[in-house]
């Protein structure tokens, strides 16, 4: 028996935490999902890759869209053709990926049966680390008076 985010903690034990707790019980409930087997990459210093297997899907038979920090890879495939053996899965999925605050969908590539999501890590200006220089909220005027800068 898997136990939920819910039942591990409990609403009425924390104020506040209800999103964080959300995601945990998102994230343990399709722990267990495999398809379609996928990589993730890191890239660069900043920059991420996920590739998808989607042997079977032709491109315009997938989907990509990003909505509230939720990356959505949704595949459906209209196959009316009769098989005597059927190995290669072309089952209709949806695989998702929670995105953190600051990265990016780039773009998308889709060649010899792999997907691929380009990510990368935005961090905005304001957010950035930066230096404070010591001894420049005074300055001299004229007079030989400290005023502010």
């Amino acid at each position: 028996m898997t136990l939920t985010a819910k039942q591990l903690f409990p609403r009425s034990a924390f104020v506040g935490f209800d999103n964080m707790i959300d995601e945990l019980d998102r994230v343990a409930r399709h722990s267990g999902d495999t398809f379609p087997p996928h990589n993730i990459l890191k890239t660069g210093e900043d920059q991420y890759l996920i590739e998808l297997a989607v042997a079977g899907f032709s491109e315009d038979e997938l989907e990509i869209e990003v909505k509230n920090r939720t990356l959505s890879i949704r595949g459906s495939v209209d196959d009316t053709r009769e098989y005597i053996h059927k190995g290669i899965s072309t089952k209709r999925f949806e695989r998702q990926f929670r995105l953190s605050e600051y990265v990016e969908v780039m773009g998308a590539d889709f060649r010899n049966g792999l997907l691929a999501i380009a990510l990368e890590v935005i961090i905005p200006e304001s957010q950035k680390p930066r230096k404070i220089a010591i001894n420049r909220l005074y300055e001299e005027n004229d007079n030989g008076e400290e005023q502010p800068t």
